[in-house]
Formats: structure tokens, C-alpha cells, sequence
């Protein structure tokens, strides 16, 4: 997940500095007044997206399997504990059950 999250902001920021030298070489329009930066950062986010998707699909599928599969051992390890619970549960209901029955002698 964490390689993942590297790549996307890696291409992210080669985004910003090709639209940044872009604009600068006047290929790419310039923002009003002082919003350059955020003009260039928007069309970076927005150019990113799409290469993102299918550059980086093959990381982004591991990524997707990896929190699967853990998502899938805790939700196997919360039912082992249930019913380890419950099981100490029952055991307890029998002692308690025995203890207070009526004696017989």
C-alpha cells in the first residue's frame, strides 16, 4: 500500500512539473493573477488521475489484494475469539448450573 502511495504521489509531482514547464513555455495557458501555482497543481490532480489508472494498475491491484487478504484474517481471527468467548461462556453457565442445582442425599 505504501509503494502504492509513493507512485501516485511521484506522478503526481512529475504531473505538476511538466505542466508547470508547460505553462512556463506558454503551450498551456497561465492562471489569472497570482494563481499560477494552483492553476498548474489543479491540472497536474486532473492528469495524474487518468495516468494513474492505467499505469499504475498492476501496484494498485496488489495494494487492493494485500488489504484484502488482511481485511480477511482479522474478520477469521474476531470469529476464533467469538467462539472461544463463547465456548468460556458456556463452560461458565454449566459450573454456575452444577453449583446451584438442589442436593440429593
Amino acid at each position: 500500500m505504501l509503494r502504492y502511495t509513493a507512485l501516485r504521489f511521484g506522478l503526481i509531482v512529475a504531473s505538476f512539473g511538466v505542466i508547470w514547464g508547460l505553462v512556463r513555455l506558454h503551450i498551456l495557458p497561465a492562471g489569472l493573477g497570482d494563481s499560477n501555482y494552483l492553476w498548474v497543481a489543479l491540472l497536474a490532480l486532473i492528469v495524474s488521475a487518468p495516468l494513474s489508472w492505467v499505469l499504475l494498475r498492476g501496484v494498485r491491484e496488489q495494494a487492493a489484494l494485500t488489504v484484502s487478504q488482511k481485511v480477511e484474517r482479522t474478520r477469521l481471527n474476531l470469529a476464533a475469539n467469538a467462539e472461544q468467548e463463547d465456548a468460556a461462556d458456556d463452560a461458565a453457565r454449566g459450573e454456575a448450573a452444577r453449583d446451584s442445582a438442589p442436593r440429593t442425599a
